[in-house]
């Protein structure tokens, strides 16, 4: 079978035609009227309708073009993912990324990333609202593994996590420190809310292997994690959220961890993107920089 015969037919097809076609393939009419001419000889049946003014197709003409169509889509598919496997990462790639994934904040990935590809741009957003990335016109996203949906590809960018309530030791020792996460009730505590029309974040912990959330009523509350961290710096309350985002704080001293034994660790920040058979040269670029940052495999 001719498969340039195919082609051409197809650029009629699409074009409704022939100098519409001869345009799109750089050849000249008469070759495309030939081409065509044979391909019909060789098929023996009449594929086009044709007339001064417009092209048509016949029946058997529909029937090859709704079998052809998807199957060269899926071959030029095939050849630009080779083509822009092979060429120089370019372009821009939009990352939505969780306002406490220190890991990815902290900047040290995204900065090899971008000395790796100089011609690649990212937009990132700093965001904790949920949404579809792919939907927003986002090409990746990066949060905790637990609150990404099962049909996204997911790598992990961070190590293992733990939530943990901490406070000053000026307000440890004015008030002393809880026994168990109930008696959190009976503290000051400065909480988190994602968006004014959130209610404040449920402050989880585990017993027994066995999680439960306590629902604490903050006397302060803000979407502002390093607020959050200023105020409980400066003796305000106890205050809940990723260990990594008071690590500087707790290695001064100026933070005291509390209810460790409360906080057990769990999967860390993921990178997550849709299964995509075209993918971007510069999409690939980020992921692969990640593995190897990472040590993953697939």
């Amino acid at each position: 079978m001719n498969l340039n015969g195919l082609n051409v037919f197809l650029a009629v097809a699409e074009e409704r035609s022939f100098r519409g076609a001869a345009d799109r393939l750089g050849i000249s009419r008469p070759a495309v009227s030939q081409t065509i001419r044979q391909l019909e000889g060789e098929l023996g049946s009449a594929l086009l309708r044709r007339t001064t003014r417009s092209v048509s197709l016949t029946e058997e003409g529909e029937r090859l073009l709704a079998g052809l169509a998807p199957a060269f889509a899926g071959v030029r598919a095939a050849v630009a993912s080779v083509a822009d496997t092979d060429a120089t990462p370019r372009g821009q790639v939009r990352l939505a990324v969780s306002s406490i994934a220190e890991d990815v904040l902290s900047g040290h990935w995204l900065t090899e990333f971008v000395q790796r590809c100089p011609e690649v741009q990212l937009d990132i957003t700093v965001t904790d609202e949920e949404f579809d990335i792919v939907a927003e016109g986002y090409d990746a996203g990066v949060r905790l593994g637990e609150v990404i949906a099962q049909e996204m590809i997911a790598i992990p960018v961070s190590a293992p996590q733990r939530q943990l309530a901490v406070c000053a030791p000026s307000y440890l020792a004015r008030v002393g420190a809880p026994r168990h996460p109930r008696d959190l009730a009976a503290h000051r505590c400065i909480g988190w809310r994602p968006s004014p029309r959130s209610a404040p974040y449920r402050w989880k912990f585990a017993q027994d292997g066995r999680e439960f959330a306590v629902a604490v009523e903050p006397e302060i509350t803000t979407n502002d994690m390093a607020l959050m961290t200023r105020l409980a710096c400066a003796g305000g309350g106890i205050t809940f959220g990723m260990e990594e985002c008071f690590r500087v704080q707790l290695e001064r001293g100026d933070l005291v961890p509390l209810l460790e034994e409360f906080s057990p660790r769990f999967p860390g920040f993921f990178l997550y993107y849709p299964s995509r058979r075209d993918m971007p040269s510069r999409l690939r670029a980020l992921i692969d920089c990640v593995r190897s940052e990472r040590h993953v495999t697939d």
